[in-house]
């Protein structure tokens, strides 16, 4: 199957120290592709190459063969690449549901016949989805910590994106609501769409990945089955700190 979304020869520096080295990686439609390595390994400034918030010095990200290297976020996002942070930054004084409708203002602008209509529909599928639907009426602060990573994602979904850039989506997250947080992305998957995720929870990573690939200090070391990543001693020694590879 053809890539949907393909990295080549990706690479970033900054002050001299290479954020991110040679990367090449392939992102196919309905797969759940976990990053994993130590802090600082790269994954977020991939991330942030990807979605046009930094320019690589290198390389070239490609969507079903056409180059959005260097593209503005905007326009990246425009095109179904959605991305979450690793500190939500949600507009926690608005409600919920302004929250979710305020992430797809552009699929339907306000004098497209039924614009209205059509955001107010996606952004309540995607508050049932996530089971924020009760609480659309409640301001974004007053969430709890789990609630409001769930709102994190209710506003990807509505979107309708096709391709998910995770960061960070499970870390705090009980054992119940990491039970949601799976079946959330299961589902997305089974409707075609392809996830990418950066998660220091290897319990989720195990749990959730089709393919795994690690990062450190800018290199993809290896990737391959979830099994076969995490079972590599090598590599557990370099995420643990117990040696450098």
């Amino acid at each position: 199957m053809a890539a949907l979304l393909t990295i080549a020869g990706l690479s970033k520096q900054f002050g001299g120290r290479a954020a991110v080295q040679g990367m090449d990686m392939e992102l196919h439609q309905g797969v759940i592709t976990a990053l994993v390595g130590p802090n600082g390994a790269g994954k977020t400034t991939l991330f942030n190459m990807v979605t046009g918030n930094l320019m690589p010095d290198a390389g070239q990200v490609s969507l079903e063969g056409r180059s959005i290297t260097g593209m503005a976020p905007h326009r990246v996002a425009r095109l179904g690449i959605a991305r979450s942070f690793q500190d939500l930054r949600l507009f926690t004084h608005m409600t919920v549901r302004d929250n979710v409708l305020a992430s797809i203002e552009s699929r339907a602008w306000f004098w497209q016949p039924g614009a209205g209509k059509a955001r107010r529909d996606a952004a309540e599928a995607a508050l049932e989805r996530t089971g924020l639907l009760p609480l659309a009426n409640a301001r974004a602060v007053d969430l709890s910590y789990a609630e409001a990573k769930f709102l994190s994602l209710a506003r990807i979904l509505a979107t309708g994106s096709r391709i998910w850039l995770l960061d960070e989506p499970a870390s705090g997250l009980d054992l119940s609501s990491r039970s949601r947080f799976t079946a959330l992305l299961r589902g997305a998957v089974a409707d075609g769409v392809t996830i990418c995720l950066i998660e220091h929870n290897l319990d989720v990573v195990t749990e959730i990945s089709d393919r795994i690939a690690f990062l450190d200090q800018g290199c993809k070391l290896a990737e391959g089955e979830p099994a076969e990543i995490m079972q590599n001693p090598a590599l557990r020694a370099i995420y643990f700190g117990e040696r450098r590879g």
